[in-house]
């Protein structure tokens, strides 16, 4: 049996991934901040566990509660509280890339001993197309209007620290999806994808075999070619 740990797992995205992996045979943990609102995920078979990605002393204990860990799924983030540059500040900047980026180095580096021991041992980090200057820059893209600082940055760092990771770690599969403009509590829910459609890289890559590929940045299209 798969057992897989999603982060910011009791609703949106979170959420429906650990719904699909279920189904798909994995034993998923849910992480969330506070498990008195992991309703959802139980009704799913989730098991919830608190985690917090900001929290090291919460990240080590969720880690330790896990009987194995074969895959590691680093989805919680936040959008932040600036949204363009007369509101950035220094701290605004500090809280997204603490949650965003940091978060995930507190959560991998914690896992990768269980990681080791796994036969196929795989990480997806979620990112955004709003992290990918290419898609910032084309008018045609779902990406252009947006404006915000923080947001866009962390998620370039999380591509970036994906591809580093996958260098350093050859026997894993790591690799980063991008959502695409889903209906989420981030955008109003004004995104034209469902959740579902939200989840389809990020689960397709949680479920690669140990031929799969590894460093890459996918959409539910397939890959994004850097």
């Amino acid at each position: 049996m798969t057992t897989t740990l999603i982060t910011g797992a009791n609703k949106s995205l979170g959420l429906e991934t650990a719904r699909r992996l279920i189904e798909a045979g994995h034993t998923v943990f849910a992480g969330m901040r506070d498990t008195a609102g992991g309703d959802a995920a139980r009704a799913l078979g989730a098991h919830p566990v608190q985690l917090d990605v900001t929290d090291q002393a919460s990240v080590d204990a969720a880690i330790r509660s896990l009987p194995h860990l074969d895959v590691l799924v680093n989805n919680a983030g936040i959008l932040g509280s600036s949204h363009g540059v007369d509101d950035l500040t220094p701290a605004a900047m500090a809280d997204v890339l603490e949650t965003n980026v940091v978060g995930i180095v507190r959560v991998t580096q914690a896992a990768l001993p269980l990681l080791r021991e796994s036969a196929n041992p795989v990480i997806v980090n979620v990112a955004s197309g709003v992290g990918w200057p290419r898609f910032l820059t084309a008018e045609d893209h779902d990406e252009f209007p947006v404006r915000g600082i923080p947001y866009a940055a962390s998620k370039a760092a999380v591509i970036a620290l994906t591809v580093q990771y996958a260098k350093n770690l050859p026997d894993f599969r790591v690799n980063v999806s991008d959502p695409g403009y889903t209906a989420t509590d981030f955008n109003r829910h004004s995104g034209h994808q469902t959740v579902t459609e939200g989840t389809d890289a990020t689960v397709a890559l949680a479920l690669l075999g140990a031929d799969g590929p590894t460093g890459e940045f996918h959409n539910r299209h397939g890959r994004i070619e850097y």
